[in-house]
Parts: structure tokens; C-alpha cells; sequence
């Protein structure tokens, strides 16, 4: 007893199942920081380039 019953319109849920998978897709991407920093521990970061190496115009090396 006591229990309180929501209606949620099908695109609402719709709205919701997208959400999930876009945050699992972005989390396979861009893995939580804890996960992170776990595997900076294991591996040598060597994508990482900093934004002064970049042609904003090409998008490659200057």
C-alpha cells in the first residue's frame, strides 16, 4: 500500500533508452577517470599531443 504509480509516455522512455546507449558509447570512448588513471599506471600515454602542434587550419602538424 502507499505505492505511487508514475505514467511515462512512450517517447519519455524512448528519450531515456537513447541516453543509456549514447552514455554507454561515450564511457567505451572516454572511460571514467578512475579507469583512467588505472591504465596511466600500466601503459605510456603517447597520443596525446598538445594543442600548439596542431594547424588549426589543416588540422595536422605545423
Amino acid at each position: 500500500m502507499g505505492e505511487v504509480i508514475q505514467f511515462v509516455p512512450k517517447s519519455g522512455r524512448e528519450r531515456a533508452r537513447v541516453c543509456r546507449e549514447a552514455r554507454a558509447i561515450y564511457d567505451s570512448v572516454f572511460p571514467p577517470s578512475g579507469t583512467v588513471s588505472e591504465r596511466q599506471d600500466n601503459e605510456a600515454v603517447s597520443h596525446i599531443r598538445d594543442a600548439a602542434d596542431v594547424d588549426p587550419v589543416e588540422g595536422g602538424a605545423s
